[in-house]
């Protein structure tokens, strides 16, 4: 196989992310019916501040705390703890995306995988550790560890330290996000592969070196 390393981000290229069953979940355990307009009201607030965060202008704690202000004051909780309890229902449904355990199975005797992601720390480690994946990725980079987020260059700068700063040739950073993804693995000088699952036309301002349509795809494009 040409890459010595496989670096992957987490929500929505090997886990399933569904945010509005999560919080259907969580809010359920406080008696609220949460519905699909209270979803979209949530995404009006949460989308902007994914993108402040990516773009290093928000912290992930104001991240997890704003998005959740005015249901806090509803409930009488501290968004601390609709947050905790939000990630604890998204662990409770968590599944891995069609074709993940077969490629991990078919290229873990023949690279080195890691992961990078913009995701949260209490989410990524019950997750890893309820699919049977704890022990596969090294190193497991999470930018709310880091302080930093993808794109920037930097969480990519602290992933390669822990791999002993290999050959960029042999590091490829696969991902569903172009923006955060791509753009961060380019930025960082690696090879990308976009996974691009749902047909999405190319941004015009990001150029994967790869692109493939699902994991089973991006499996058999590696080991061929």
């Amino acid at each position: 196989m040409k890459y010595q390393w496989i670096l992957f981000d987490a929500d929505e290229t090997l886990f399933h992310f569904d945010a509005y069953q999560g919080l259907k979940l969580m809010f359920s355990r406080f008696g609220v019916d949460f519905s699909r307009f209270d979803f979209d009201v949530y995404q009006a607030t949460n989308k902007p501040l994914w993108d402040d965060y990516q773009n290093g202008k928000l912290t992930a704690s104001e991240v997890q705390n704003i998005r959740f202000e005015s249901w806090a004051d509803e409930l009488k909780v501290t968004t601390q703890k609709l947050n905790s309890e939000f990630l604890h229902a998204m662990a409770d449904i968590c599944t891995l995306l069609p074709g993940a355990k077969e490629l991990i199975e078919a290229i873990r005797p023949k690279a080195q995988l890691g992961i990078i992601t913009n995701g949260f720390t209490q989410l990524q480690e019950v997750r890893l550790e309820r699919t049977g994946l704890k022990d596969v990725f090294s190193p497991l980079v999470i930018s709310e560890q880091v302080g930093v987020a993808k794109p920037d260059v930097q969480i990519f700068e602290h992933a390669f330290a822990q791999m002993d700063n290999p050959d960029k040739k042999q590091v490829l950073m696969v991902g569903d996000n172009p923006h955060s993804d791509i753009q961060g693995g380019i930025n960082a000088g690696i090879d990308t592969c976009w996974l691009n699952s749902k047909g999405l036309s190319r941004p015009l301002d990001v150029t994967p070196h790869h692109e493939v349509s699902s994991l089973m795809e991006l499996k058999d494009w590696l080991l061929n």
